[in-house]
């Protein structure tokens, strides 16, 4: 969208998230001042600017995440211990129900308010009806289609807890917009203050529930629990009068952009959870169990990383986009490698140390997870570097490319899925997801980034050694742990930090650590020869 050519028509448009724009300055009894001609724009400047505000969104929503996945981890050891495995298969029904309603949900609108050009104040009021309207019928769907969708899976008793989990989706309507405000505005402290306080709420409940004998209901009231808490915070926080309306033109723009977003999300969501419902169906709730909780493991980093991430690179990326290409390339030049450098050493020590790491946080009854999870921590490389192009391209207005590469990317899942849980149960099945992944969907998404011009070939130098780092890490740590035996804590403190110090040696410049190593005396006093004297 090109800037409005005069004063009237720049202040009608407003600031970026639709504050109106000051009045030029007029001298008592006098003619307005001629207006200074700006100077040409700074790409550096610009992602400099955007790159501070981002940055401090991410620590916010690094640092909450850190805390709430550590207490979900925590929460998790204790349900496993509380709970059965056939709950936690009965649970991954619902879960992957729900994980798709919830991305759906409101028809991309929250995606379209974060990148929205225009008065702000002015679309919110159908945004908001446009989510309450789409949750509302979206769970209808979803209510009546239960049953059938619990059949599918082989699992008939999760069609209650499928009903009750969905309904987080009517709370997530209502503060949708607001959500998306926050994170338009990087605010992502306060959204992450209200996240932590529904988790708060979600471990209280679903403990409880689970002493009480709740089962797999434990998991869903938690959730739901989670929801109301963290939505109510999320509307005090964002001060955005609460106002319904429909412009058919507002509209229009919002599901423009918004439909094949959500099409793409929902896509996603599928191919995250597809495996749940193929795993059930061919080898029961037993086995389900187990590739839950192998799932969830290899999705801690995802979860933890790219949901921050995305908090802060979609609004980040599209201002970066708005300005002009070469900002838009340089931004995706610095967040690859660092995003590739940071998963590495993680996934490859929870390769090689899957069996004391499931041992030592679940015991050993779960031992058949660590075999699953060896695999599945290759699709979670994939899925961060996959999710950073997905925002990459929605940043760009490019969300039909979203759409074809998750449908190629499902329809080399499914079968892949299928094949291998007939041919080698639930590690087979992992497998599938596997090479799913980095054979289709890597390739697919490198191609969609092409096609809207972020090249990659200046990227690829900075990938090698972070690569090569990670394949020594990986050397260390299986010798190191070889050699110590069945001790589970003794192998991952031992061998997976080796392999972390290898890691850091290969990957971090040697002038670098050798800076680090002299920086305490470069901030001592200057000596003065006068006072020796």
């Amino acid at each position: 969208m090109t800037e409005p050519a005069t004063e009237p028509a720049r202040r009608a448009a407003g600031g970026p998230d639709g504050e109106p724009a000051p009045e030029p300055a007029v001298e008592h009894g006098g003619v307005p001042p001629v207006p200074e001609v700006p100077a040409p724009p700074n790409p550096d400047s610009k992602i400099e600017e955007i790159g501070d505000k981002a940055g401090r969104g991410l620590r916010w929503s690094l640092a909450g995440n850190l805390v709430m996945k550590a207490g979900s981890f925590v929460m998790s050891m204790v349900l496993a211990r509380l709970l059965g495995v056939e709950d936690f298969g009965i649970f991954a029904v619902a879960l992957a129900a729900t994980q798709f309603v919830m991305v759906v949900k409101d028809l991309g609108v929250q995606a379209a308010v974060i990148q929205w050009r225009g008065r702000f104040e002015e679309m919110t009021p159908t945004a908001t009806t446009l989510s309450l309207v789409s949750a509302a019928g979206l769970y209808a769907i979803f209510w009546v289609a239960a049953p059938g969708f619990a059949r599918a899976a082989g699992i008939d008793e999760a069609t209650g807890v499928v009903r009750l989990l969905t309904a987080v989706i009517l709370v997530e309507a209502v503060t949708a917009v607001r959500s998306a405000t926050l994170v338009r505005r990087f605010r992502q402290d306060q959204l992450t203050v209200a996240i932590m306080a529904g988790f708060v709420a979600q471990a209280a409940v679903s403990i409880t529930l689970a002493i009480a004998g709740a089962g797999p209901y434990s998991f869903a009231w938690g959730q739901v629990a989670s929801a109301l808490v963290t939505g109510a915070l999320v509307m005090i926080f964002a001060r955005l009068p609460y106002r319904l309306g429909f412009d058919r033109e507002v509209a229009g723009r919002l599901w423009r952009f918004g439909l094949p977003s959500a099409a793409g999300l929902g896509l996603e969501a599928v191919l995250m959870n597809v495996g749940y419902v193929i795993v059930g169906n061919v080898l029961g709730k037993g086995p389900l169990g187990y590739f839950l909780l192998a799932f969830n493991v290899s999705s801690w980093v995802p979860l933890l990383i790219t949901s921050a991430v995305r908090y802060v690179s979609l609004p980040s990326f599209s201002r970066l986009a708005e300005h002009d290409a070469e900002a838009l390339q340089e931004g995706v030049r610095r967040a690859v490698p660092l995003l590739f450098s940071f998963v590495v050493p993680i996934a490859v020590l929870m390769w090689t140390l899957a069996h004391p790491l499931i041992g030592l946080l679940y015991g050993v009854k779960w031992d058949q997870s660590a075999g699953v999870l060896r695999f599945l921590v290759v699709l979670m490389v994939v899925r961060m570097l996959t999710a950073l192009a997905f925002d990459i391209l929605t940043s760009v207005g490019a969300t039909k490319s979203t759409v074809w590469l998750n449908l190629g990317w499902g329809a080399a899942l499914v079968p892949a899925t299928f094949a291998g849980a007939h041919l080698d149960g639930i590690r087979g099945a992992a497998v599938g997801h596997a090479l799913a992944g980095a054979a289709v969907a890597l390739p697919l998404a490198l191609l969609a980034l092409s096609r809207v011009g972020v090249g990659f070939r200046p990227i690829v130098p900075e990938l090698v050694r972070p690569s090569l780092g990670g394949l020594a890490a990986g050397a260390v740590s299986w010798g190191v742990a070889t050699a110590l035996g069945d001790d589970f804590l003794l192998e991952l403190v031992v061998a997976g930090g080796s392999g972390l110090v290898a890691y850091i040696l290969i990957v971090v410049p040697r002038d670098r650590l050798r800076r680090y190593g002299v920086r305490p005396r470069a901030r001592r006093k200057p000596r003065n020869d006068k006072e020796d004297r």
